[in-house]
């Protein structure tokens, strides 16, 4: 469930009656749970609560429902309870019905309210649904409210008007969810004249069935295009109660005032939609969790888009806030210095090329206003209105509905603002009639000239529409005031990897990349942004810093994308490394991100953000560097090359054996029993095989294993001469002339490596939520497919390395990932590993790690390495040993331990530099294992 159900469900439960046997089971059912989890609880086969009338859920909370007047004693039991402890609960809540109270256990903030109050701290309980909450969301609900009751408002208007759901009338249907929002706003915050104005209107002059509510809307809506001068005249006749509506222009309820039609319930959503307080809207959280609304794809995710503030700041502050910020503090109370920072500040512009509804601008609007409030503070010249226009926060959003929210969100914010630092009433004065011009452009931002929407020279800007939300139509150019400042770029591109890309989509890239290079098919979506930004900023002086999957900063689109980007003469000059982007999915994992911020302009020093080693996620270093590489790394701009063979003492590292064989030489546990071999039969044909899948997970699969020298003894083995057989069969049909000539060895795979004494094995896929890639040891009786790498009788000192934090961050960088999982390669991954020269000592105290690893492993058997690595289940004694191992090798390469991630890739890039201009060359050491002949 997401944010905007569990909101709703848990209204409807305290609409109920209060039932003090249900309540424990239904609170828990509006947060997800299925009725089979309820069902065990129930029956107190799950349910260890040692509290009268006490539920309690493992790792979740601990309730209890008590008599009138006890709420805050049991809350207390429910504090004190061991098995609250034993079961890890998150949460304890006590009610009797009349008062709730509530506590989250770890950091001791607590709820208290009448019962029927409670839907108002949805927010306090979302990690019962696996959902991080968001301060804002805590503090202010409204905003999931509103976007819930909108949204049912929406379906059923659809439901009852499937011709506005057409393509030809979408635009229509959004723009008139956009005329509502307006209204609710507006007769919250006294923009209205009256206490609702707008809901009591429709309520009491339209029927209760909803037969006529589209006509009562529909004339409310043309009043507030026609001015107060002109409504005498004006034909057909205003109704007497449509007068009480101003004047408000702007383009927002010009043209068409046509109304879908409204049912019973659809004039009651409207009904709950008004009477929710408005006044506390929160323009960038609502407009982005409501652009899902109007989209039939997106409504399964509603509520899921917004982006937590401390998130859009981590983009906004290093392009330019941090910046002004401190001009500020240098101004002190120097009214020239705070004068001249303000007039920068007026001529300043935010463009986002894929602003959605608006969040990243509307953000910017805010802060800007915030540090000219302190100026106009510090001037003594409180009473002045705001220098900062709405035009100068510039975006371009591909879908209409986002596209009219983004305008919408922005007037908000300078209303609510206004309010703010100016006041209620010099805010109202302003405010109406709403300005015509337009900002916000519905395109295609790949396909549009960002030169053409805001000129090289910086003195005007063309804009598709002719008002404030009119629908593209043909380009016109307005000159906006405050032209010639600063353009600062921003937002958060669609990601999209090549595999997901639409036909439409790729043609996007190849009008882009199609004339620099050949194989920009490899390149996730958002490279097109970065690159059209890289061309603005080479004829412009601005600034652009996009959210990205960390994807472009790894594996193979490094050398794709920025040797492009790097040739405009842009650079980066701040960049966050690698960090999760979270939206109110529930159980949401959230995308893996990267900020870089890229320009022109020479600075001396870069900035590079990442986060600390810490508890806390949102704990962040900040490192001063010369320069920053495509990895996102301090260090030279190095490109990590494939490498045919590994530098230095490393042992080769083989791809495993391919069967090429049509199922016939691999076996499972049932076709192996099936075989009905002897022991000595199963001795000399039969190996135990992994791939990644088996090797992780524990999973049993087999070959057959036949040396030429026993061939003759295997093909007396009916069922095994029937499966060579089928192996033939196969290779000879295969249309490849190498399988055709494999067909005279039937009886092996491709390749026949297998240790003498043991192989040292690396997944070729395996699952990002690890610490640790899963490397690992198997016997000389036990070989790999191709599924997996292999170091043949290998010193064990190579497990060391390839077990510890500093190979797997190194991977996950120079190797890239496939979809989410880490994706190994011996060429580029291990074959390039930088490590220190090591010394015999070096190489004993490393192979007493890969051992110790292996025995702490061995100590849980039958654990499999998927169970052991689990990171919220991992042993003690197997963390220690992973611990000192990292510890040992990091001492090794820099004499202590390095302090976060960061740190720890630029070491290796530095060593990675200077490995690869080395003149020694490669080690040809190799150990290939046993090999078939």
């Amino acid at each position: 469930m997401n944010a905007v159900e569990i909101e709703s469900a848990i209204s409807d439960l305290a609409l109920l009656p209060f039932d003090p046997t249900e309540f424990p089971y239904l609170f828990l059912q509006a947060f997800g749970n299925k009725e089979t989890a309820l069902k065990r609880l129930r029956t107190g086969n799950n349910n260890t609560s040692d509290v009268a009338r006490g539920v309690l859920q493992r790792n979740n909370i601990h309730i209890a429902v008590c008599e009138v007047g006890a709420v805050g004693a049991t809350l207390n039991v429910l504090r004190a309870s061991s098995a609250t402890t034993k079961a890890k609960a998150k949460f304890i809540l006590a009610t009797d019905g009349q008062t709730l109270e509530a506590e989250e256990l770890v950091s001791g903030e607590t709820v208290t309210c009448a019962y029927t109050d409670f839907p108002n701290h949805f927010g306090f309980f979302l990690p019962l649904a696996g959902i991080s909450t968001i301060k804002e969301i805590r503090d202010n609900p409204i905003d999931v409210r509103a976007t819930g009751r909108l949204n049912k408002l929406y379906v059923e208007l659809l439901g009852e008007n499937p011709e506005w759901a057409k393509a030809d009338r979408r635009a229509d249907m959004n723009h008139f969810m956009a005329r509502l929002i307006f209204c609710f706003f507006a007769e919250d915050t006294d923009i209205f004249d009256g206490d609702g104005l707008f809901t009591k209107t429709v309520e009491q002059m339209s029927e209760r069935d909803g037969t006529n509510t589209h006509d009562v809307v529909s004339e409310i809506f043309r009043a507030m295009n026609v001015k107060l001068s002109d409504r005498d005249t004006v034909q057909p006749r205003l109704p007497t109660w449509a007068n009480a509506f101003p004047y408000v222009n702007g383009g927002l309820f010009s043209g068409s005032t046509e109304v879908p039609r409204f049912t019973r319930m659809a004039r009651t959503y409207l009904s709950h939609a008004g009477n929710l307080n408005w006044k506390k809207i929160n323009p960038d959280i609502f407009g982005s969790m409501i652009q899902a609304v109007a989209d039939d794809d997106e409504r399964g995710a509603l509520g899921m888009h917004y982006t937590s503030v401390p998130n859009i700041l981590k983009v906004l502050n290093p392009l330019f806030l941090d910046e002004l910020r401190s001009q500020l503090n240098d101004a002190g109370d120097n009214k020239i210095k705070l004068l001249n920072l303000r007039k920068r500040m007026a001529h300043i512009r935010v463009f986002d090329p894929a602003c959605g509804s608006g969040n990243f601008l509307v953000i910017a609007y805010k802060q800007m206003r915030e540090i000219e409030a302190e100026i106009n503070r510090r001037r003594d010249e409180l009473h002045l209105g705001s220098e900062i226009p709405l035009t100068n926060y510039r975006g371009i959003e591909l879908r209409d509905f986002p596209a009219e929210i983004a305008r919408l969100a922005l007037i908000i914010a300078e209303f609510q603002c206004d309010v703010l630092y100016r006041g209620q009433k010099d805010a109202l004065l302003e405010f109406l009639p709403l300005n015509t011009q337009n900002w916000i452009i519905c395109g295609n931002a790949l396909r549009l000239d960002w030169l053409g929407l805001m000129d090289a020279d910086r003195t005007g800007v063309k804009l598709v529409a002719d008002d404030l939300f009119g629908t593209p139509l043909n380009q016109t150019e307005i000159d906006f005031e405050n032209q010639g400042g600063e353009t600062f770029i921003c937002g958060n591109p669609p990601y999209l990897g090549s595999t997901w890309q639409s036909a439409e989509q790729k043609d996007d890239l190849k009008a882009i990349f199609g004339h620099r290079c050949k194989n920009w098919k490899s390149l996730d979506y958002v490279a097109g942004w970065f690159m059209k930004a890289a061309d603005y900023i080479e004829k412009t002086k601005a600034v652009v810093a996009f959210v990205s999957t960390n994807s472009i900063c790894q594996g193979q689109q490094v050398p794709i994308l920025w040797p492009l980007i790097f040739s405009t003469g842009n650079k980066i000059v701040f960049a966050h490394t690698s960090f999760k982007w979270a939206n109110l999915a529930s159980h949401n994992a959230g995308v893996t991100v990267a900020i870089v911020g890229l320009s022109s302009q020479t600075k001396a020093l870069g900035r590079l953000y990442s986060i600390a080693n810490s508890s806390e996620a949102d704990v962040v270093d900040v490192k001063d560097v010369e320069y920053i590489n495509a990895y996102l790394v301090s260090g030279s701009n190095v490109m990590v090359e494939k490498a045919s063979r590994p530098y230095g003492e490393l042992t080769e590292m083989l791809r495993g054996n391919m069967p090429y064989d049509g199922g016939h030489l691999l076996l499972s546990r049932d076709e192996l029993n099936a075989l009905g071999l002897t022991r000595e039969q199963h001795a000399r044909f039969i190996r135990r095989i992994y791939g990644s899948a088996e090797f992780i997970r524990g999973l049993e699969r087999y070959c057959l294993w036949i040396e030429d020298c026993d061939l003759d003894a295997a093909m007396h083995i009916a069922a095994i001469r029937q499966r060579i057989e089928g192996v033939r069969a196969m290779r000879l049909a295969s249309p490849d002339k190498g399988a055709n000539d494999m067909a005279a060895y039937s009886h092996q795979m491709r390749e026949k490596n297998i240790g003498m004494k043991h192989t040292i094995v690396m997944p070729c896929v395996s699952s990002e939520d690890r610490e640790y890639l899963p490397a690992g040891l198997i016997d000389n009786n036990s070989t790999i497919t191709n599924l997996a790498f292999a170091l043949y009788d290998a010193p064990l000192w190579n497990l060391a390395l390839m077990a510890s934090r500093v190979h797997l961050v190194w991977i996950g960088t120079v190797c890239g990932k496939m979809k989410t999982d880490f994706r190994y390669s011996n060429t580029i991954g291990w074959n390039t590993f930088p490590v220190p020269l090591l010394t015999e000592q070096n190489k004993v105290d490393l192979t007493a790690c890969a051992e110790d690893i292996l025995l702490a492993r061995e100590a849980h058997f039958p654990a499999t390495i998927a169970e052991l690595y689990n990171p919220e289940r991992m042993p003690d004694n197997l963390r220690r040993a992973h611990e000192r191992n990292d510890e040992v090798l990091e001492r090794i390469y820099i004499g202590r331990r390095f302090k976060n991630d960061t740190e720890r890739l630029g070491k290796l890039f530095e060593l990675y530099s200077k490995m690869a201009v080395a003149t020694t060359k490669p080690s040809t050491k190799t150990t290939r294992g046993k090999k078939a002949a």
